[in-house]
């Protein structure tokens, strides 16, 4: 049995999508808490309702990155995770904050990275007139949106797309691929391995990239 835990800022169906496949298909894990920086975020409902503690650790609070992530650091540590999970939190982590969890915290992306890092994804893509979009999981390092990836989905950019409509369908294979990325990890297929993302197949180790 290992133990996860969850940073939202938002709605957090990604979160929701991770709870469900571990529900559906029996993982061996346990979702200790579901942590936002923000009060507001109505994930944390979600959580509740599913019996998950939900708990808010406001960044406003806190007059420094260094200090919110600190305090941060301080609550998931409470619930020793084997992996946190980044569903959509959207905060930028110090160094320190990531080397803590180095190897085992894991984050989505709405892009095929390293194509299009940061915000404003999908806009990035239309700009860019790309006919292929997706998502990406990927470990979290020190440098934003540049971890060792995990898993990618694609999706068509469609004539007529608007940044709603392709981030839509990149939604849904987001839905897919984080949940078996983060099950891979719980069962011990998924590793960090000199930089380089894993997956063991018979007892081999292969890498992603």
């Amino acid at each position: 049995m290992r133990t996860i835990v969850i940073l939202i800022s938002g709605r957090g169906s990604n979160m929701q999508a991770i709870i469900q496949a571990a529900q559906n298909e029996k993982w061996p894990v346990k979702i200790a808490a579901v942590i936002s920086n923000r009060a507001d975020a109505s994930g944390l409902h979600h959580a509740t309702a599913q019996g998950i503690p939900a708990i808010v650790v406001p960044h406003k609070d806190y007059t420094t990155r260094e200090a919110f992530d600190a305090a941060l650091q301080s609550r998931i540590d409470e619930f020793a995770p084997d992996l946190v999970v980044l569903a959509g939190f959207m905060r930028v982590l110090t160094a320190r904050f990531v080397a803590q969890y180095a190897g085992r915290m894991l984050n989505i992306h709405p892009s095929l990275l390293p194509s299009f890092i940061g915000l404003a994804t999908h806009r990035q893509a239309l700009a860019a007139g790309v006919k292929i979009h997706g998502a990406t999981v990927h470990f979290v390092t020190a440098d934003l949106d540049h971890g060792p990836i995990v898993a990618q989905a694609t999706v068509p950019v469609l004539p007529d797309d608007t940044e709603e409509t392709l981030a839509a369908r990149v939604l849904e294979q987001e839905h897919l691929i984080y949940p078996q990325a983060v099950r891979s990890f719980i069962e011990g297929r998924l590793s960090l391995i000199d930089g380089i993302a894993c997956i063991a197949i018979d007892k081999v180790e292969l890498p992603v990239q």
